[in-house]
């Protein structure tokens, strides 16, 4: 196993989008992305509902290990500006859909959407739900800071049908907390589950991070075990990605005191097995689940999917998102807000959507769209008779490399997951990715750089 783990340690994408964000265009056609939006709009809306991403990017201080879009600042005074920006920028998509929007997931992401007031998170969500119809089996949620996040917080919240928190954990060790430059004692983690639970809370994801400066075994396993004692419904073990060249607070590590490799794997393979001793299913990348949550409900049901926001239980084509640096989906094409806030405020305020990037999808990337998903979501695909010849030339090969180790059983209609293949399904599902594929034998491109697999 850790031969694999070493061999497979190598820069790939997490897939939440395909083709994935560094193959997108700058040279964005705006109008473009309005007329398709709209066509995609008329299409889902009323099948399966939409989906909504907020981000708030405000902070009050710098998680140095934090690769997301943020502004540091400890001025609550700018919560009233970036809120009309954002009401703004809903009502531009409002003008493009033809009926009332049918809302089925909405998502309130940063930052720290918790450093916005409480009364102030239930206005701008209030604008957003005045002008939509609320789908009976929707699934709202937020990000929650366990320093910050307040009763009123939940209960505000809960009020206008928040039933998921998620709080960022990462590492309950003093020295770790230190170097990442975010002290929080384990007692606030407890405190903010136990009153989302008392308020009425549904499901409580934490977030850890495995590979952070100055980790080691025990350290891990002291926090993991320490937040196996809350219970929480959902777990993301994610692997810190270290891409000091785009985010800049990373550049404070010193790289000595990062995990090696082989240290790191150990620390992935102890937090997978401590979760599955203690009832978590392995639900896919990074993610494991209690029996008992909807997220391993859909995911036995094979209803599983996966967009910008992670694995999700609302199964929607198209995703909305507003605020800086957002991203949306709308099936055949991707489309990204700009990432700083003074100029998301210049487009907004001259009346015009916030897209700085983005990219329309050929029917070849719909169709190895629709791969990655069923493979990260459902752990095998069914092959279509369309772009056969690029399966045989790129992906096959690739496959029987993955297969020879013993990672995913394919032959030319289907390919399937191992109980092996789930601890390297990034790997797996790199062989359906025809733009790393094709950037990789052209030898005068420059290769995107992601993070590493493990």
């Amino acid at each position: 196993m850790i031969d694999l783990l070493n061999k497979y340690n190598l820069p790939v994408p997490r897939y939440t989008s395909y083709p994935t964000v560094p193959y997108w265009t700058d040279n964005f056609e705006l109008p473009k992305w309005k007329t398709v939006f709209a066509e995609e709009f008329s299409k889902h809306n009323k099948v399966e509902g939409l989906s909504i991403y907020i981000h708030l990017p405000f902070c009050e201080s710098l998680c140095t290990y934090c690769g997301c879009n943020k502004k540091i600042t400890t001025n609550h005074s700018v919560e009233e500006e970036y809120m009309q920006a954002m009401m703004k920028e809903w009502q531009l998509y409002v003008a493009l859909m033809n009926e009332k929007p049918i809302i089925r997931e909405l998502h309130l992401g940063g930052g720290t959407p918790t450093f916005f007031s409480p009364e102030n998170l239930k206005t701008l969500v209030d604008a957003v739900l005045k002008d939509a119809i609320v789908h009976d089996e929707h699934e709202f949620s937020f990000e929650g800071h366990p320093n910050n996040t307040t009763r009123e917080h939940l209960q505000a919240l809960y009020d206008i049908g928040f039933r998921r928190v998620s709080f960022g954990v990462q590492d309950n060790d003093p020295e770790v907390q230190r170097v990442i430059n975010r002290i929080q004692p384990f007692e606030n983690v407890k405190r903010g589950t136990e009153m989302a639970r008392e308020i009425g809370y549904k499901s409580v994801n934490f977030d850890l991070i495995y590979g952070l400066p100055l980790q080691t075994k025990e350290k891990m396993e002291n926090t993991i075990r320490q937040a196996i004692t809350l219970r929480p419904d959902r777990v993301a073990f994610y692997s810190y990605a270290h891409v000091p060249w785009t985010s800049r607070g990373q550049r404070l590590f010193d790289e000595n005191d990062l995990p090696g490799a082989s240290q790191k794997m150990e620390l992935y393979i102890l937090g997978k097995k401590l979760f599955m001793e203690s009832g978590y299913v392995d639900i896919g990348m990074d993610h494991f689940s209690l029996p008992e949550d909807d997220l391993f409900k859909v995911w036995e049901a094979g209803k599983l999917h996966r967009n910008f926001m992670g694995y999700t239980t609302q199964r929607t084509g198209m995703m909305l998102g507003l605020g800086v640096s957002s991203i949306s989906d709308a099936g055949v094409a991707f489309a990204q807000n700009h990432k700083t806030v003074h100029d998301y405020y210049e487009s907004i305020n001259k009346g015009e959507l916030a897209v700085t990037k983005g990219y329309f999808l050929s029917e070849e990337d719909v169709l190895f769209r629709r791969y990655i998903l069923d493979m990260s979501c459902n752990g095998k695909t069914t092959f279509k008779e369309a772009f056969k010849d690029r399966l045989q030339q790129y992906t096959f090969p690739e496959l029987a490399l993955v297969h020879a180790d013993g990672l995913v059983n394919y032959d030319e209609n289907h390919a399937e997951l191992t109980p092996l293949g789930r601890h390297f399904l990034r790997n797996v599902c790199r062989a359906f990715d025809l733009h790393l594929l094709l950037n990789r034998d052209n030898k005068e491109a420059s290769m995107p750089k992601f993070s590493k697999a493990i």
